[in-house]
């Protein structure tokens, strides 16, 4: 029987097709640093949000896909350019007129305007550690300012100023014409303001590592490109911290294809490999808009959280990373259902297709065993039916569905409930709109009624549903999609909804035949 490393050679799952590369990088000899580095890269201009987390996670699916292939170490790198200039204030934090003041400063150099850290860029840095390690990853994180300034890039950056007007040739195609006149791969620091300066660099010493410029007002200076005095410009900057820490592998966005391109061309000009590149598309938030941490538009991890699993938010990051998708509330339903289902489908697949599911990848081959008797989507029809506002209700309705169901036997369960709950409120009881039946809906429903009162009250999901489609074919619904939106628009407020079978089991047959009497105000002919 095959192992799984003679499997993961061969899965079509996309963290093992990224992690064959990495194989191949070093099929001839091991990293001479002992391990291969993985990074990935965080803009702490604003709050941390979800396609951060995304990143860090699918990263973390490649690493651990690697080891199923390799035996050398890994070390995952969360680096924050935090010594960027601040360009613009982000419009979802506090003390907007205090952070103008400091526009052009490094990240660590603005105050942070929630008061709780020495700097904006520290204040953010602790909200991306914080919610990392609230999913428990394994990481180490760089800070772009700390970097600088204990000369961890001092070789590299001189190396960039021997290197100057050959970078310079690279990059200036890609500039507009004013662009072009200012650029220089440093951005140096001015020694009056700490603003980051794009000015023009008047001369460069290699022997020496000194740039010359002008402060903004007109005052010349000779700083060296070490400890911290200059930056890099973005695109270099990337390249210099390949080149530095010697990175093997990294993730990023659509939007950066051509950093990318330009940045690979760089760290070449330097000696270097690139790393291996994974391109992902975007998230996008309700508009179809690209989600942006500095607009604060989309999902917030805590947004997701406060109504789903992190293993659901898991499952969504895993789904096809280079397609785009709408990341919004309504993602989160469905991404529940479909964890469970891949859960309990993983126990019963062969150890090929377990590679290839989803859940192998969240938990790093070890799932959890977890029973979810009941799905996220039903539980939220059942609480719009029943109009329950306490998790006791709703287990009522739950036992009688699964009798040996409780609390302390299914923890998920009883957690999925409160979510549910948390999703009604916010989500579905602002939207619910119920409509009358129309004379022909409304003698179909009262035929349901009695047919469901001839049902056993432990009637099965497949009769029951059985009996609601016959229902709607002795009534002549042509489609029996009308039919079933009747029903949801009727009895639960919404045009979608859940197969009405499991529904009725659920919520019981007595119960569905009052909510037809309540909900249909009508006597049938």
């Amino acid at each position: 029987m095959p192992d799984d490393r003679s499997l993961a050679l061969e899965s079509p799952a996309w963290p093992f097709q990224e992690a064959r590369k990495l194989l191949k990088r070093y099929e001839r000899a091991a990293p001479e640093k002992g391990h291969v580095l993985f990074e990935t890269g965080y803009g702490p201009s604003g709050l941390p949000h979800i396609g951060t987390f995304a990143e860090v996670a699918r990263t973390t699916m490649v690493i651990n896909a690697f080891r199923v292939l390799s035996d050398v170490q890994t070390r995952l790198v969360c680096f924050s350019d935090d010594m960027d200039g601040l360009r613009k204030v982000p419009d979802n934090v506090p003390q907007q007129e205090m952070l103008a003041e400091h526009l052009g400063k490094p990240l660590t150099s603005v105050p942070d305007p929630f008061g709780t850290h020495g700097s904006f860029g520290e204040s953010n840095n602790a909200r991306l550690r914080a919610f990392l390690d609230r999913f428990g990853f394994e990481y180490e994180f760089l800070s772009s300012t700390e970097c600088y300034r204990s000369g961890k890039f001092d070789t590299t950056l001189l190396a960039i100023l021997a290197h100057h007007e050959r970078i310079r040739s690279v990059v200036l195609p890609t500039l507009g014409e004013q662009r072009r006149k200012t650029y220089s791969p440093f951005l140096p620091l001015s020694p009056k303001t700490s603003v980051v300066l794009q000015v023009p660099i008047l001369d460069t010493d290699a022997e020496a590592g000194t740039i010359t410029f002008e402060d903004e007002d007109g005052e010349r200076h000779c700083v060296g490109v070490t400890g911290g005095q200059v930056k890099c410009q973005w695109k270099v900057d990337w390249a210099m911290r390949w080149q530095a820490l010697d990175v093997d592998y990294e993730m990023s966005g659509k939007d950066l294809i051509e950093s990318v391109k330009l940045s690979t061309t760089i760290q070449r000009i330097l000696g270097g490999r690139p790393p291996e590149l994974f391109t992902y598309e975007m998230f996008l938030d309700e508009n179809g808009e690209k989600i942006s941490k500095s607009r604060g538009n989309g999902l917030s991890i805590d947004e997701w959280l406060t109504y789903a699993t992190p293993e659901s938010l898991s499952w969504y990051m895993y789904q096809s990373p280079r397609r785009a998708k709408r990341l919004y509330f309504d993602s989160i339903p469905r991404a529940v259902d479909d964890y469970y289902a891949g859960l309990e489908r993983y126990w019963a697949e062969e150890r090929d297709k377990q590679l290839v599911n989803p859940v192998h990848h969240i938990w790093a081959g070890s799932p959890v065993t977890t029973e979810m008797p009941v799905s996220f989507a039903l539980i939220l029809n059942l609480v719009s039916a029943a109009h329950a506002d306490d998790k006791a209700a709703l287990w009522e309705f739950v036992r009688r569905y699964e009798p040996s169901a409780d609390p302390d036997s299914h923890p998920d369960l009883d957690q999925m409930l409160d979510l549910a709950l948390a999703y009604y409120r916010d989500f579905i009881a602002p939207d619910q709109n119920f409509r009358a039946a129309t004379e022909k809906e409304a003698r179909a429903m009262a035929d349901l009624a009695t047919r469901l009162r001839k049902l056993p009250k432990d009637a099965c999901a497949e009769d029951i549903q059985s009996e609601v489609y016959e229902t709607g074919k002795t009534h002549s619904f042509e489609n029996l999609r009308d039919w079933f939106r009747a029903l949801y628009e009727c009895l639960l407020g919404h045009s979608q909804g859940p197969r009405m079978g499991s529904f009725i089991e659920l919520y019981g047959i007595e119960e569905t035949i009052a909510l037809i009497e309540e909900k249909v105000a009508r006597e049938t002919p």
